[in-house]
């Protein structure tokens, strides 16, 4: 090929390279240009009154831990006092019963055979101290006369001083079965409701054998365990809420008394509190809660608004129209009412008082994206 011919070859290429890189660069503006025309428009979102919270100060109570298992305050395990047959046991769990009401007897024949046979035996004894006061009387006007000697009177004063010791021994005695015949009915020391009927009708009971439990639901307790430490700071009067297990509202109890002991191998401190009956709450239901030691102003944000799906946790902030990412610590925590609405607040760090938080129906936002308000949202 001749020289001349491989350069009309060259110039070719190389013209026609020119030409494509030229197209490729026209091609690439005009998507850049386009897609910074669009972008603004596609990242922005858009918050309405409901997505925005403020962060501000509030009363927060810093406190301890609580649970256990609520009792009754008042409750009694009625048992037979005497042996016998059960009888008239007709009362069943959930009856409501007065103190001293009568709830079941025990079979009285025996009982009453034996008070008849320990009064018999004290009108015996009434009337051998008759015959020996008779017989001293006698004796004593004898002697005043001189017909007999004063060992005879003294030995007369003797049989009436046995005589009387035996009466009394007797009216002991009618006493104990006249308190074992009103043992056999058996009645409710305290007023309630039966929690547990443990005997039927028929059955033998021996003595201290148990028949029925009755509560008393007007004053609840929760028995706490707390650390030595925590213990120390617990007084009593102190408030708590309380969740009880099947109940939606927190319930208010107060510190009763605090055990002047701990607990032998764990060394933790019973803590008693009290809380008012009311309905829904049960003997034997589980609660939880936190019990105020102390009260302190703080910063505070829903606790649904810090997010921690970072290495820590974090709030979205609006600041100048954009999404900030703020990260912060938590502290104590406390149930407020806003709008009728109740939220679990939560102390934070590392914010301003009036920052916008956005709360939890705003979601997951990108750092960095624009945000437009609605009408009414500042």
């Amino acid at each position: 090929m001749k020289r001349s011919t491989l350069w009309i070859l060259s110039g070719v290429a190389v013209a026609a390279l020119l030409a494509g890189g030229a197209r490729w660069a026209s091609l690439r503006k005009t998507a850049v240009e386009t897609t910074k025309t669009s972008s603004p428009v596609t990242n922005q979102i858009e918050l309405s009154a409901s997505d925005v919270i403020e962060a501000q100060k509030m009363d927060m109570v810093l406190g301890l831990p609580v649970s256990g298992t609520l009792k009754a305050s008042q409750s009694a395990m009625v048992k037979a006092r005497v042996a016998g047959e059960l009888m008239d046991l007709v009362v069943r769990e959930g009856d409501l019963v007065k103190a001293g009401q009568l709830i079941a007897r025990i079979d009285p024949t025996e009982y009453q055979a034996r008070e008849r046979q320990a009064k018999q035996q004290a009108d015996a004894a009434q009337a051998q101290v008759e015959i020996a006061q008779k017989q001293f009387d006698n004796n004593k006007a004898l002697v005043d006369q001189g017909f007999i000697s004063q060992t005879a009177l003294q030995t007369s004063a003797a049989s009436l001083n046995g005589a009387k010791a035996t009466h009394m021994a007797a009216l002991a005695a009618l006493d104990v079965t006249r308190k074992a015949l009103e043992d056999a009915s058996i009645r409710s020391p305290i007023s309630g409701q039966i929690a547990q009927r443990l005997a039927q009708p028929g059955e033998r009971m021996a003595v201290d054998a148990r028949i029925v439990e009755v509560v008393n639901l007007s004053q609840l307790e929760l028995e706490a365990a707390l650390p030595a430490a925590d213990a120390s700071l617990v007084r009593n009067g102190m408030k708590a809420q309380l969740k009880i297990e099947g109940m939606e509202e927190p319930v208010s109890a107060k510190v009763l008394r605090i055990n002047p002991a701990a607990q032998a191998g764990s060394r933790s401190v019973l803590v008693y509190l009290g809380l008012a009956g009311q309905g829904g709450l049960r003997q034997g239901l589980f609660a939880e809660g936190s019990l105020g030691t102390r009260t302190v102003q703080a910063l505070a944000v829903p606790l649904s608004s810090v997010r921690t799906d970072k290495p820590q946790a974090y709030v979205q902030v609006v600041d100048g129209g954009q999404v900030r990412h703020v990260t912060v610590q938590t502290g104590a925590r406390t149930e407020r009412t806003l709008k009728n609405t109740t939220l679990t607040w939560v102390e934070v760090q590392g914010l301003t008082e009036g920052a916008q938080v956005l709360t939890a129906s705003a979601g997951a936002v990108r750092e960095g994206t624009p945000v437009k308000f609605t009408a009414g949202v500042r």
